[in-house]
This record gives structure tokens, sequence and C-alpha cells, in this order.
């Protein structure tokens, strides 16, 4: 499978690490600073033969065999790229979060469908073994009814981070840290408790970082139809250091603590049911070499086998949307003041410029 890559910064030596996985033939790179790709191969030690382009529509005109295209760009540019190869009939996968709005998120999902391409959605930690084996106990019904759950991201990203790249912290091109940072954890509380959101009450606040134009602090309770309730606390501002991402999940039969630095260890795992299994769960650690976590190789194997035997990836446009939708109904009420309800509509990141 012919496959490319635009935008060759700081998340793409994840990206070269599954296409190796993956034995994929990667044909082209692109970025607009060429010096990146040399860059990126160099820290991946990768050796063989490719194009490099500055230009992604130049590339996609020159090498009109691509199957599979990554999108690993500013956050800003996800959506145009992405439309853009969608109309051209490549696969794509596309680096989180999918679009900086709502109303762009629903055209991928729309153009998809309509020429029969495939989405999938950079949440790599679904793939996580701690997470599958949580899903898996949910799908069971191990849990029995829910209660609540919450998500912890206590990260640090210092000034050194946001001079890296001039488009992080902004509202066009990237957004706060619950747009970049927490969004992964986002995913996962919605896709456990539920899935179908009732309505999002959410504070965001600018404590620290008052060089960016966004927050580096979000918190927000959300009610679910299915009667649970969930906490989201996002922030940036941890010192010294990334201390946990930790997802909770609170049933009538069962209590896991998913933590690490990327939910991808096991800190709790009670059932009323115990089995087999569960003593193997109990403490149950995957090593990560950074907080990105393992789940690209595996996000990559999935998107191959949904293209080749024509089916949705396990993480689709739906999902990155669904966590997009999250983030900007947290954004709304902040900025408003009141509970969001859900489904949101007309609703794009940079509504909310200004508002530190």
């Amino acid at each position: 499978m012919n496959y490319a890559i635009i935008g060759c910064g700081r998340i793409a030596v994840n990206h070269i690490k599954a296409l190796i996985n993956n034995n994929l033939d990667m044909v082209a790179a692109c970025d607009i600073d060429l010096k990146k790709i040399d860059e990126l191969f160099n820290k991946t030690n990768y050796k063989k033969p490719c194009k490099k382009y500055e230009d992604y529509k130049l590339m996609i005109e020159e090498n009109p065999d691509i199957d599979l295209i990554a999108i690993a760009t500013e956050s800003g540019k996800h959506a145009e790229i992405a439309l853009y190869c969608i109309e051209k009939g490549i696969n794509i996968i596309i680096e989180k979060p999918m679009a900086m709005s709502i109303d762009d998120a629903n055209k991928i999902i729309n153009l998809s469908k309509e020429k029969n391409v495939k989405v999938s959605v950079c949440h790599q930690n679904r793939f996580n073994i701690a997470i599958q084996k949580m899903r898996h106990a949910l799908e069971e019904n191990r849990f029995g009814k829910l209660s609540h759950g919450s998500i912890h991201v206590r990260w640090n990203r210092n000034k050194n981070y946001y001079d890296q790249a001039i488009w992080r912290g902004k509202w066009d091109s990237d957004g706060g840290c619950l747009m970049n940072q927490c969004i992964h954890g986002i995913d996962l509380l919605r896709w456990m408790m539920g899935n179908d959101v009732d309505e999002v009450y959410g504070v965001t606040r600018q404590q620290f970082h008052d060089y960016l134009e966004c927050e580096d602090l979000g918190m927000a309770v959300l009610k679910f139809k299915n009667g649970s309730v969930a906490t989201i606390e996002g922030t940036v501002n941890v010192y010294p250091q990334n201390l946990e991402e930790t997802l909770y999940v609170f049933g009538e039969n069962g209590t896991v603590k998913i933590g690490g630095k990327s939910c991808n260890n096991i800190d709790v795992w009670n059932f009323k049911d115990e089995n087999e299994s569960d003593s193997e769960n109990k403490g149950f650690k995957e090593e990560t070499s950074n907080v990105y976590g393992n789940g690209h190789t595996s996000l990559y194997a999935d998107m191959i086998d949904a293209i080749e035997n024509d089916r949705r990836p396990y993480v689709d446009a739906v999902a990155g949307r669904d966590a997009l939708e999250i983030v900007l109904a947290i954004y709304k009420s902040s900025f408003t003041g009141e509970p969001i309800k859900l489904p949101l509509t007309n609703c794009a990141s940079t509504d909310f410029e200004g508002e530190f």
C-alpha cells in the first residue's frame, strides 16, 4: 500500500514508526520546511528513498498511486487538507483534532461517505492494552449500570514548547490544552461512558500562559443520556513535568482506574463477578517511550485492514467529530457561562477569540 505523510513535526515520529511496523511503502513526504523531513528521517533512522515536497497538492498530483495519507500538520490545516485528499479519492489518517469546527468535521464525514473513502482519526489511545481491557469489560456489562467517570490529564507544557511552533496556543490553528493535549482523554471518557451526551458545563482559565491566546486549564461536567455523569480536568500547568493521564469508570458492579502517563497502566481493577483474568489485569503496565503511547502502530494496522476489507475504521471520522464536539462545547459553555445542550451546531474554535 503506497503511503505519504503531510506534516513532519513532533508527532510525525510515531507515524513513521507505525508505517515501518506495518510495512507500508512511503512514496512521498511533505512539509512547508523541507529540513523537517530530513530531521524526521534522521530521528527515525528511515533510509528508504522518498520524494520530498513543500506543496501537498503537487505531491498528490505527481503521485496518483498514493493509497493512504497521514495528515500531521498544525491542527488548523487538518480539515482543508483532509477534504482535498478525500475529493481525490485518497484514504486518510488525520491527527487530532480532525478539524477546528463542527461544520468542517461534518463535511469530512459526509464527503468521505460520498467518495467511499476511509477516514481514521488519531485517537490512538483507544488501542492501549489497558484501555482495551476496560472496553472489553464494559462490553461484557461487567460494570453493570454506570454511575460516573472522570478523566484527569495533568501535564506540563512550558514556554519552550510553545516557542517551538508559532501555531501553538492560537484559536485558529491549535486551541488550548483541551483541544491539543486533553482531547485523547476526552475521547476515551465519552466512548466509555455511553457516548450520547446530553449537556456539557465547562470552565476554562488561562492561569500561567499569558503569552497564549487560549486556555491552560479546563474543567467540565458532562451529563449522559444514560443517566451517568462525568468530569473532565485538563491542564498543562502541572509543575515541573507531566504527572498523569488517568481515566476512572465507576459502575454498580465494578471500579476501574487506568493511569500512567497516557492511560497505559491499570491502577485499580475491581469487579463483583471476579474471574481468572482479573488477577492478571490488576497491576498491568504497558511500557511506552513517550506520552503518545504505542497506539499508532495498531491504528495503522486497523486502517489498512479497513481499506482492504471495505469496512469502517475502529476510530472513524464520527469518533473524531464526537471528541471535538465536547471540547468546543466546553469552550462555548465557559464563554457564555451557560450549560450547552448537544448536539452542537455552527461552532468553531475561532468563535472564542479574545476570551483571555
